[in-house]
């Protein structure tokens, strides 16, 4: 298990615990506690079913450094890596005590002297996983955070940092797809996937989208059409020989995005061009990913994994190419060509509900909204 780096002006103490923060810490604490302000986050101290480990607390904040901003948090949604984390199933995690939540958009209430690309009032995203963003205010470096356009809707920004972003890098970054070109995904009405319909879309490519069957599945279809989805169709369809007439219609998958795994990753494989390649960022099935001989030899299929974190941390020595791509993808919203998942709006001090429902399904996601 990977252990995060340390946002040391992040992962607040409690008021209540200066014991088990370190000494240089409680100096800065016992000298400035007169002049800090105080946060409301969700804080953990050790990893379990949130029900048990997480605690709405005060918590002071950091005196503001030359080159730190604080920053108000306006919104912050609830993710199924989020509930990983404070599980301890995660891939990283962060130091305790640690503050709940990767993902939001914040308002900049004041900057140090040496900043001078955030000013007040801007609104910025967390750049790293690990931010903890189930909190009303922070203090981190302005390096921690990149910019949002304020001209986007609120819930947009909140989620623009993880699902859009990771959809973005899988049809950018796994070949060169041209107008024209197919994409085949599983999941395609997850978070991710509702995404990848409308990034595509706005590239000129074609999606085949897999769905499980289900009461409402007239409905979800029409749903995913309307995001510029050209053929839904359910799992079962897929291993139907039928099947093979839709090539007649658009041009063979050339690239593959999964994120169940199992046999709903096997029967993508099945239907994919040759050379063409299949990304793996999930496995929602927890199940192997089954991989046949003839699809690497015959066909020469690449297979591979993304995670978005990772593509991140590879790129924080030059914040230039996140901030690109987290422009572009405003610019799409802007348009008209990029719309938030559907969202449900949860009072932070009813945070319970939030990660109650999310638990429970990750159809829809749950979004704690500090204001």
């Amino acid at each position: 298990m990977k252990k995060m780096r340390a946002f040391s002006r992040l992962q607040l103490p409690s008021i209540a615990q200066f014991s088990d923060v370190s000494r240089s810490w409680q100096r800065t604490f016992a000298s400035h506690a007169a002049a800090q302000q105080a946060s409301e986050a969700l804080v953990y101290k050790r990893h379990g079913h949130y029900s048990d480990v997480l605690q709405l607390e005060k918590v002071l904040l950091p005196l503001v450094g030359d080159e730190d901003i604080r920053i108000k948090m306006l919104a912050a949604p609830v993710n199924p890596a989020d509930l990983n984390m404070l599980q301890g199933t995660y891939a990283i995690l962060p130091p305790f005590p640690a503050v709940g939540g990767n993902e939001g958009i914040g308002e900049v209430l004041e900057v140090g002297s040496k900043v001078c690309d955030a000013k007040p009032g801007d609104w910025v995203i967390p750049v790293d996983a690990g931010f903890g963003t189930w909190r009303t205010e922070a203090v981190c470096k302005v390096t921690d955070v990149i910019p949002v356009a304020k001209d986007i809707p609120l819930l947009s920004a909140a989620t623009l940092g993880v699902n859009p972003c990771t959809a973005y890098r899988m049809l950018k970054d796994f070949g060169t797809l041209k107008p024209g070109d197919t994409v085949i995904q599983n999941g395609a009405n997850s978070a991710v996937g509702q995404a990848v319909i409308q990034i595509a879309a706005a590239m000129g490519l074609n999606t085949i989208n897999i769905i499980r069957d289900r009461p409402n599945l007239k409905e979800l279809k029409e749903k995913l059409k309307s995001l510029g989805a050209n053929l839904v169709i359910t799992e079962e369809t897929l291993q139907e020989p039928e099947v093979t007439n839709l090539f007649k219609e658009i041009r063979k998958p050339k690239l593959a995005l999964n994120c169940v795994g199992g046999h709903s990753a096997g029967n993508l494989l099945a239907h994919m061009e040759y050379g063409s390649t299949m990304v793996t960022y999930g496995g929602m099935a927890k199940k192997p990913v089954p991989v046949p001989a003839k699809s690497l030899i015959f066909k020469d299929i690449n297979i591979c994994g993304f995670w978005m974190t990772q593509w991140k941390r590879n790129n924080m020595h030059d914040l230039s190419k996140i901030k690109a791509m987290v422009a572009e993808l405003a610019e799409l919203v802007r348009r008209g060509q990029l719309s938030a998942p559907t969202c449900t709006q949860v009072p932070f001090q009813d945070y319970k509900v939030a990660l109650d429902a999310t638990m429970k399904s990750y159809s829809k996601k749950h979004v704690l909204m500090m204001e």
